[in-house]
């Protein structure tokens, strides 16, 4: 195929016939391959006219080309919807006479002192709305709303510029806004960082990944494109190495209403990836899903961009890490890969960026299947979500809170500790949030599963803090867990408790002890982690029978100032069991680098990974 700027010369006429035709095709896609930035191509028999609820603004766009100018524009204008149409023509027809204008002098000065120069006035612009039979405006006192009153009327509008007739759209299926990210690695999937599509949908919509060399002009526009993928993700390949790749998308919605397809292309070349990383022979453990009444669980602190983007992370907390390693943009596409690469049919995640929530992880999980919900904490920008496997699981509830906004809701815990002004003082301060989600197996739909998700307070001397921040969160796990077994009427094993999370806590301490053997007395020593704050008189106690999935690991957490155990998956014993535990990285692994985060290891957290069954 002979692509617009390949290696023929110019001069070549052949290559002037071909590039002629492809640069005149409507809608070509060569023609908009020269930019980075995202490129609409626009029907150029179509008038797209967009207006958003509630919005008093019309956008109007159309493509016009008069060949013997070299006009080869697209027109933009954003106008009042109560804006007379005779106004509107006006405005179109000075904007089209001022391109005119500026073609019609530059080809003047290429023929200065030769003969058929032309003049502005050897080609006046005519502009006009309406129907094949009827004329709108000019000379309209009709505004722009009367008009698209009238785009329901079987009788189509049009917009004529000159000889040139655009049949008019309203809210067309578009692509609002798309952006690729700035790190794209081989052997890693890239989907676009931000798509906003107006008046479609995803699930309608059509997607295509192409790839090419830069050549040497470094003119994007001289690209050869090859397709190399038909979907929202790619899975790039070694083989992309070194080129640029170009995303296309061409909206549609439910009804069959086709939009102007819009592709983008990659700012910088695919870069090779890391090499192996140590959670790929993990994956070797997780090839398969799991079939029948099994189900696989992961649990795993992202580390949020909001505490690895910022100087004290870089220069101290993270100093030994690559500055590379810890960019958003390198770690988002190693923990999806990782993530997706367990096949896992519940996944607690923490720290979650809400960013990365709604533009990474939901777009690329929702293509597994994987259907999942959010839980901020407080108004920081991060926080909890949890994902599940649409064909295992039926969603029955979520829900999600801020500990510290239910403390009152429990008066024999509130009661106890309410007088200790500076623990209350701290304890009502922190932003830790719950996250609760009830599943029903669609495997046995008799068997249900309460997950709960939380990620506690960190401080070295906040051990009371995050045992009373766990007293209050059992409490309120209990609750619910007493109410759906009334309302779903469920006995004995039909609804079992499974609690995931960033626990920040020791297996020595209170937490561990109250999960695994149901009660922490007054006079264990997490209630004096802090002296001015002591909790005095206090117990808790739960009834579930549970059990850590994945034992005691030597250390979730690997950093050079701490290495210790602090995630967990807590399980119910008596109604579910576990049958395999993913095996946890080599110290040899996790210390490659010194520490983690690195190159191979996107979060300081590691990912805990079982696989269980219903007893």
């Amino acid at each position: 195929m002979l692509a617009l700027g390949s290696s023929v010369s110019p001069t070549n006429k052949l290559f002037q016939f071909v590039h002629h035709l492809f640069y005149r095709l409507p809608g070509h896609p060569l023609r908009y391959g020269s930019s980075f930035l995202a490129k609409h191509r626009y029907n150029m028999r179509t008038a797209y006219f967009k207006n958003l609820p509630g919005d008093d603004m019309i956008q109007i766009s159309f493509h016009l080309i008069i060949e013997r100018l070299s006009v080869d524009k697209v027109f933009n204008f954003n106008r009042n919807m109560s804006e007379q149409l005779d106004i509107f023509i006006g405005r179109i027809q000075a904007n089209v006479e001022k391109e005119c204008a500026k073609k019609i002098n530059r080809k003047n000065k290429t023929k200065k002192g030769k003969e058929n120069v032309i003049s502005a006035g050897d080609l006046p612009i005519s502009v006009s709305i309406g129907t094949a039979n009827e004329k709108f405006a000019p000379c309209s006192t009709i505004t722009i709303a009367d008009l698209l009153a009238r785009i329901d009327n079987p009788v189509a509008l049009q917009l004529t510029v000159l000889e040139n007739v655009f049949k008019i759209v309203l809210n067309s299926p578009e692509v609002h806004t798309v952006t690729l990210p700035s790190s794209i690695l081989a052997d890693f999937y890239v989907y676009p960082s931000k798509l906003e599509l107006h008046f479609a949908s995803r699930e309608c919509s059509e997607f295509s990944w192409y790839r090419g060399l830069m050549p040497e002009s470094k003119n994007a526009h001289q690209i050869i494109w090859e397709e190399v993928g038909k979907e929202l993700t790619y899975m790039v390949k070694k083989d992309d190495i070194g080129q640029h790749l170009k995303f296309e998308c061409t909206p549609r919605d439910g009804s069959g209403k086709v939009g102007p397809a819009t592709e983008i292309i990659s700012t910088q070349p695919v870069q090779a990836g890391p090499g192996q990383c140590p959670f790929e022979v993990r994956h070797l453990f997780t090839q398969n899903k799991l079939s029948g009444s099994q189900f696989r669980v992961v649990s795993y602190n992202l580390l949020a961009n909001l505490y690895s983007d910022s100087d004290y992370s870089r220069n101290v907390l993270f100093g030994y890490c690559l500055p590379y390693a810890l960019g958003i943009d390198y770690r988002k596409q190693l923990f999806i890969k990782e993530i997706l690469g367990y096949k896992g049919d519940i996944i607690c995640l923490q720290e979650v960026d809400s960013k990365i929530f709604d533009l990474d992880l939901v777009p690329t999980f929702q293509h597994k299947n994987y259907v999942g919900h959010y839980r901020s904490k407080g108004k920081v920008a991060e926080g909890l979500a949890t994902f599940y496997d649409a064909d295992k699981f039926e969603l029955l509830e979520k829900d999600g809170v801020v500990i510290s906004e239910i403390l009152e809701r429990y008066p024999e815990l509130w009661e106890k500790i309410q007088g200790n002004k500076p623990l209350v003082e701290r304890i009502a301060n922190r932003s830790t949030a719950l996250q609760l989600t009830l599943l029903r197996s669609r495997h046995n739909p008799k068997k249900h599963l309460l997950v709960a998700n939380t990620h506690l307070y960190f401080h070295p001397d906040a051990d009371h803090v995050r045992l009373l921040q766990f007293g209050f969160g059992m409490l309120y796990v209990r609750e619910h867990y007493d109410r759906q077994s009334r309302e779903y009427q469920l006995t004995g094993t039909d609804l079992a408790l499974l609690f995931c999370g960033d626990f920040n806590s020791v297996p020595e301490c209170g937490i561990y002890k109250l999960m695994t053997e149901g009660f922490v007395g007054p006079d264990f020593v997490d209630w004096e982690s802090n002296k001015e704050e002591a909790v005095k008189n206090v117990s808790l106690e739960q009834p579930f029978a549970m059990d850590s999935a994945c034992g005691c690991p030597k250390f979730t957490n690997y950093t050079v100032g701490f290495t210790e155990c602090i995630d967990y998956i807590f399980y119910q014993k008596d109604a579910l069991h576990v049958n395999d535990v993913i095996p946890m990285p080599s110290e040899d692994e996790l210390s490659m680098y010194e520490a983690i985060p690195s190159p191979v290891f996107p979060s300081d957290h590691i990912a805990l990974v079982a696989n269980l069954e219903w007893a």
